[in-house]
């Protein structure tokens, strides 16, 4: 996202003078500014060109909001904003975030990361895997929001910890541009062409998310990907496949700490939504049920399928990326990937691990 695309400026009544609203608000001059609150009554209106500057009243850090019905990885998510400039048909943020439009920039960062760090510190040998991509894209506002500036340090200073920039950009400029190296993941969602150019709108092309990510291991970082979703789609096997070969020609699979895959799941409010908002998408034309948390999902032999494809084509390509099932049960793990963690705890210590053996 460029600085022009942004139109309005909302500030919360009493951050006028945020060292970081008054920041961001320099990276913006043409933008009208409003004391106001957003207008939430329009459903589906997600108004991306406009930011909302605010406190987060909440705890900034907090785990992943998985199930226990599935396998999750143990993550915490480092909540610096809600929405996305980027306007991916599937994105769940379009249900989680109904009534909260704007692109809600949380401007207190700063002034809660001591706090953040202490929760770290408290037990220096607890690897903690904190990524700030869960509820926004880590990178697509980081030119107006400076994230990577304010986190890169203390995160790299910390020896149990690993901060992980989530993103279906190109906009790697902060990143390079900072001295620090240590602990920083830098990370992007990949899916087939199809699926990224159809329904990943505003996302920088595979090729330029690739060749980001040549250049930030070129500079030092490692790196991980996400395919997630995975979608089934018509010539899907020679799609992904076609991702993969993009990876070999511009990646060292070395570098590489981990790959996960999860497949398409919503919550069921989710659906109208996506045929409101991208009524042109043909994601939710497949064979769904509804699983044990209450999302849609697709049949357990559609995921298996997705999974055993990729996991193999994965592996001929590099042996050992750290390849993990987000969100699914041992059931799957063992059915599609040869063997599993058995529970959140067993994927939780497999991922600290890897993070033992790249950040030593």
């Amino acid at each position: 996202m460029a600085n022009n695309d942004i139109r309005k400026v909302i500030v919360e009544e009493g951050l006028q003078k945020s060292p970081m609203t008054r920041k961001i608000m320099e990276r913006v001059p043409n933008a009208g500014t409003f004391n106001e609150s957003p207008d939430s009554s329009v459903k589906g209106f997600m108004g991306k060109d406009t930011l909302h500057l605010l406190s987060h009243k909440g705890e900034f850090l907090k785990p992943c909001p998985g199930t226990k019905e599935y396998i999750c990885c143990g993550y915490q998510i480092l909540n610096v904003a809600t929405n996305c400039p980027l306007d991916c048909s599937y994105c769940i943020l379009q249900s989680y975030f109904l009534n909260q439009p704007y692109l809600r920039i949380h401007v207190n960062l700063e002034e809660k990361l001591p706090g953040i760090l202490a929760f770290i510190d408290r037990d220096p040998e607890q690897i903690v895997r904190v990524g700030t991509g869960e509820f926004a894209d880590s990178l697509a506002l980081d030119p107006l929001t400076r994230w990577t500036e304010i986190l890169m340090g203390p995160f790299s200073e910390r020896k149990n910890a690993v901060l992980e920039f989530k993103t279906k950009t190109n906009r790697i400029e902060g990143l390079i541009f900072s001295p620090y190296r240590d602990r920083i993941i830098v990370s992007w969602s990949l899916n087939s062409q199809l699926i990224s150019a159809t329904e990943e709108k505003g996302a920088a092309t595979l090729k330029q998310r690739l060749e980001a990510a040549k250049r930030c291991q070129a500079e030092g970082f490692v790196v991980s990907f996400h395919f997630d979703p995975l979608i089934p789609h018509k010539g899907w096997r020679e799609g992904y496949l076609r991702t993969i070969d993009l990876m070999d020609r511009y990646l060292k699979p070395k570098g590489i700490i981990w790959i996960s895959m999860g497949s398409l799941r919503f919550m069921p409010d989710l659906k109208p939504i996506i045929r409101k908002r991208h009524p042109e998408t043909a994601i939710l034309d497949g064979e769904f049920i509804t699983g044990l948390d209450g999302k849609v999902r697709y049949f357990k032999p559609i995921r298996m399928a997705l999974y055993d494809f990729m996991r193999q084509n994965l592996e001929k390509w590099h042996s050992d990326s750290g390849l993990y099932l987000c969100m699914e049960s041992d059931e799957i793990w063992r059915k599609s990937m040869g063997w599993s963690p058995k529970d959140s705890n067993g994927l939780k210590g497999f991922l600290d691990d890897r993070v033992r053996r790249i950040f030593k």
